[in-house]
């Protein structure tokens, strides 16, 4: 385990270059006393730099059994009370997700690391913690009609391949489709810096 000069876990510079612009945007999406569900916090580093902004939230950190060590000795340095203990959760094992629906359930830079197969499983069980109103926000690098939106992307994408062939930036169109089949309306697709976006889904309907 790698720790930067704060002595964060598995410190990310991408999360930390990020992490204020994805929560302007995310705070424009909260209710008042709203509960959230991270899928693949990681280091949790955006978990804690939004949950000592709103301290009216309550944040479920989560991620697979081997960043749970890391994950949980640095949302233990931060202390914050509205941040609970992070869960195991491998997206595509139906038995790890929560038991509750979530007014959000957010995720960063995870779509693109998995499998396609395991992005299909994650929205086939995502299904289940979102209510009728329920916001899911992904943030990352997307294809539009198989394009990329910059050549840094498709630099990205060769070296996401050469790591793994099984992992890729996904086409927008797929994940719409994907949201579409169970019950989300895509609500934005608001451009943010270094070529990424966040796609804003609601759920409208079972």
């Amino acid at each position: 385990m790698l720790l930067n000069e704060f002595n964060t876990i598995n410190f990310s510079p991408s999360c930390a270059r990020n992490q204020q612009a994805i929560f302007e945007q995310l705070s424009n999406l909260l209710p008042a006393h709203a509960n959230v569900l991270e899928i693949g916090s990681y280091s949790g580093q955006h978990a804690v730099h939004i949950c000592q902004q709103l301290n009216n939230i309550s944040w479920q950190p989560s991620d697979q059994a081997h960043y749970q060590q890391g994950l949980a000795a640095n949302l233990a340095l931060a202390n914050l009370a509205n941040v609970l203990k992070p869960i195991t959760l491998d997206v595509s094992k139906r038995d790890d997700w929560p038991k509750q629906c979530f007014d959000l359930i957010f995720t960063a830079n995870s779509l693109h690391i998995m499998s396609f197969a395991h992005v299909q499983m994650l929205f086939t069980h995502l299904a289940q913690c979102l209510a009728r109103g329920s916001i899911f926000a992904i943030y990352g690098p997307f294809k539009y009609q198989n394009a990329y939106t910059s050549a840094s992307n498709r630099q990205f994408q060769q070296w996401l391949q050469a790591r793994d062939p099984l992992s890729g930036i996904r086409d927008f169109e797929e994940i719409n489709r994907l949201a579409q089949n169970i019950g989300l309306s895509l609500q934005q697709d608001i451009a943010m810096p270094a070529n990424n976006q966040l796609l804003v889904f609601k759920k409208i309907s079972d």
